[in-house]
């Protein structure tokens, strides 16, 4: 009896150890973001949000990060599928590539997209034929591309990988080609994890920064997006417009992960 007290007093301890550590995270995290936005006055934010520098670059953000999930999702489902289905030469290397932008600091992702869209042979090439990506608004979605794809392939994998490739057999067995197969079996079940991805995809091609900092520019009213409006404002002291812009982030980033938790049951994002 005293041992079996013994136990769940450890036991007891042993919880309330970590549900305090986990509360402290989450109490200390809620007041740093909370304070943020309980800082501005309520007619401070609202005149900040509805200037035409944030305005636009709400409208930038959200134009460039829709066009670049369009893309990502169009390029993830068949390198999903392909990395979850088919066995092919050099597949673990394709893989570490593939994944490579996902360890890389975004820098370090903007100056690669930089010197392959500027000096190399092939930027030299591209601007010969009219076409100058650095520093325009399709820099921004080249470098949200480059940096959110990855993303997007890992949450499909893991959505594909739940599916038991037994159901498309027996959909061939009835008569269904590989296509029919897919697009009636595969993507239907699939259907939770696609849209968990597109939405963090989405969320994280909103916020993205380093990257379009430097094959973008940061050119106010014209390559603003909302993380670049921060970088501006608090550079030349424009606190409130600032917090504006981060808030706007905040509360996209609060829907995205909400949607996500409904969704994206059994997905993981790395």
């Amino acid at each position: 009896m005293e041992r079996l007290i013994q136990r769940l007093s450890r036991s007891s301890l042993f919880s309330a150890t970590f549900l305090a550590i986990s509360a402290a995270l989450v109490i200390f995290m809620g007041i740093v973001i909370g304070g943020l936005v309980l800082y501005p006055s309520q007619s401070q934010l609202l005149a900040s949000i509805t200037s035409p520098e944030i305005f636009f670059a709400i409208q930038l953000s959200l134009v460039t990060s829709a066009v670049s999930t369009a893309l990502c999702i169009i390029i993830a489902v068949p390198v999903a599928y392909a990395m979850t289905r088919f066995s092919f030469p050099a597949k673990s290397l394709a893989n570490v590539i593939m994944n490579l932008p996902l360890s890389l600091p975004p820098l370090v992702a903007g100056v690669a997209l930089l010197i392959f869209f500027g000096p190399s042979l092939i930027g030299t090439m591209l601007r010969s034929s009219g076409i100058d990506v650095v520093f325009t608004v399709t820099a921004i979605i080249v470098a949200q591309f480059f940096v959110n794809v990855p993303y997007m392939i890992r949450i499909t994998r893991s959505a594909f990988a739940v599916i038991n490739p037994r159901y498309e057999y027996v959909a061939r067995t009835l008569g269904c080609s590989e296509w029919s197969a897919f697009r009636q079996i595969t993507l239907p079940l699939a259907a939770k994890g696609l849209i968990a991805g597109l939405v963090i995809t989405w969320s994280k091609s909103i916020g993205e920064f380093g990257a379009v900092l430097l094959l973008a520019g940061a050119t106010t009213m014209k390559t603003e997006t909302l993380p670049i409006a921060v970088y501006l404002n608090i550079s030349t002291g424009d606190l409130n417009e600032a917090i504006a812009a981060s808030i706007v982030l905040i509360g996209i980033a609060l829907i995205s992960l909400l949607i996500f938790e409904h969704y994206g049951d059994g997905t993981q994002v790395i």
